[in-house]
């Protein structure tokens, strides 16, 4: 079987702090970061981008987002991934503009008022970055001047179409908490969306794995690289559980499958050659023919 014409490993919710710091005083954040892209980098799988989805770090302080490009680089570099990172309400634009994006003096000084949104091209493949942030507050929200910017960017299709990259989910959550924090007037983005190339809406924040759609396009919440939310604690409890994990995105010519990816340390079941598998169920189907 051929493999995926292009691969997106979609990582969201790193949360990274400063050194020492851990998350809720128990999640070395850095440590988990580290462990998935050791695996990635060990892994011999073609990767052609490393998506961050926001909350990029726990308060948007400079020195996590140093910690956090120095983990991302080196593996990427190994990797030979295209690097893409989108705002979190955890973030801090103007730190998160100067330590992640490549700035131009046209570019400064950065407006901590001003969304960042992004496009890069990648193997026909368009990856499209909106910023549903808005300072002080933790739902999500996209202006009116980003849903202009963003049905011109679509007007044109792409050669293999487009991935849309955003922190909040445009999706309900049955996390009661977690949904009053979604992204407001979702029904404008469906609008900008019908019609378009898009062929997935990638998305983070809600620290549980889960997928949708809108405008008849499937929507991806990634697992969290830092914990979880339990997404059925005992009634009337908010809980978050020790547990990350990241997702593949595999486009197979028409289609996109978007795989979830344990990341937690356990043993394994079993770890046997991939052709000796192979081998195993054709002689079944043999046998069976």
């Amino acid at each position: 079987m051929p493999g995926p014409d292009f691969t997106v490993v979609h990582i969201t919710d790193t949360h990274i702090g400063r050194e020492g710091e851990k998350v809720h005083g128990i999640v070395d954040t850095l440590d988990n970061l580290q462990t998935v892209l050791d695996r990635l980098v060990s892994s011999g799988h073609r990767v052609d981008a490393l998506v961050l989805s926001g909350d990029l770090t726990d308060n948007g302080d400079p020195d996590a987002y140093r910690r956090l490009r120095e983990a991302i680089l080196p593996a990427a570099d190994e990797l030979g991934a295209e690097v893409v990172y989108a705002m979190g309400n955890h973030d801090d634009r103007e730190s998160f503009a100067h330590a992640l994006l490549d700035l131009s003096p046209s570019d400064l000084p950065v407006d901590p008022h001003r969304p960042i949104d992004t496009v890069v091209h990648l193997r026909g493949v368009r990856i499209v970055v909106l910023d549903s942030t808005t300072a002080g507050q933790h739902h999500g929200r996209l202006e009116p001047g980003q849903l202009k910017w963003l049905t011109e960017v679509l007007a044109e299709p792409a050669p293999n179409g487009t991935l849309l990259v955003l922190h909040h989910p445009p999706i309900p959550s049955p996390v009661t908490s977690v949904d009053s924090l979604k992204l407001q007037n979702s029904e404008h983005l469906e609008a900008v969306l019908l019609g378009t190339d898009v062929r997935m809406v990638l998305c983070g924040h809600s620290h549980h794995t889960c997928s949708g759609s809108i405008a008849g396009i499937p929507v991806w919440v990634g697992p969290a690289m830092s914990y979880r939310v339990d997404p059925v604690p005992p009634v009337g409890r908010h809980r978050g559980v020790v547990g990350f994990g990241f997702t593949r995105v595999d486009m197979f010519g028409s289609s996109v499958v978007a795989t979830a990816v344990e990341a937690t340390p356990a043993p394994a079941v079993y770890d046997e050659s991939m052709q000796d598998v192979l081998d195993k169920l054709a002689a079944l189907s043999l046998r069976a023919g």
